[in-house]
């Protein structure tokens, strides 16, 4: 393995970590499928701001490193 695939297999390590504790310091969704069926309101005031909130914040946070986690898995398949 070179010297780029040890430093990617790091970064990968490091980012799947900054994930687990971001998935963790969610909230657990406690609507389930009954969100879908349209039981909560999605036009109350904390679903229109919560793009604001430290939720939102940490929700953006996880799909960001969640494309990296993946490219990076790419970018490893093809140097090694």
């Amino acid at each position: 393995m070179g010297n780029i695939a040890i430093v990617v297999a790091v970064c990968m390590a490091i980012i799947g970590v900054l994930i687990c504790v971001i998935v963790l310091l969610q909230s657990d969704r406690a609507a389930g499928l009954g969100a879908l069926s349209g039981s909560s309101s999605p036009d109350s005031y904390w679903s229109k701001n919560k793009a604001n909130s430290m939720e939102g914040a940490l929700e953006k946070y996880t799909k960001i490193l969640g494309a990296i986690f993946i490219i990076l898995g790419i970018v490893i398949n093809f140097i090694v």
